[in-house]
């Protein structure tokens, strides 16, 4: 049976879409296209099969799931590469907020804390 479902990319709406997107070049990697002049405007961020969509929040500060109900992430990226790539994010300086680990769940992850205070885990099923 053919897959129905391919790929899933994050929109993150953010107060300086500017700033956000060089945070994710700069830090994390990610290859930035800005779509800034058109009727919707935005930016795309790529690394490897992810995307990530920045919107304007038209002045509404981002606020965290963790904030609003209290626990969860704001996204979460499947790799089976969890230990290099949380290597390359302590060198490059990016917050940690929960070093890879195993949880009571079943996945082996770690979490980061981005520019905006979204947390973001990158993991996958043990």
């Amino acid at each position: 049976m053919d897959k129905k479902l391919l790929q899933s990319h994050s929109i993150f709406p953010t107060l300086n879409i500017e700033r956000t997107a060089a945070y994710y070049n700069q830090y994390l990697g990610f290859q930035v296209v800005p779509y800034l002049d058109t009727e919707e405007p935005h930016v795309c961020l790529y690394r490897d099969d992810t995307e990530i969509i920045l919107t304007q929040s038209q002045g509404q500060r981002v606020i965290p799931n963790r904030e609003l109900y209290g626990y969860g992430y704001d996204a979460y990226f499947i790799t089976k590469q969890q230990e290099q790539l949380e290597k390359e994010f302590e060198a490059a300086g990016v917050n940690i907020v929960r070093a890879l680990a195993n949880t009571d769940y079943n996945n082996k992850e770690f979490v980061i804390e981005d520019v905006d205070g979204r947390w973001i885990a990158f993991g996958i099923k043990g």
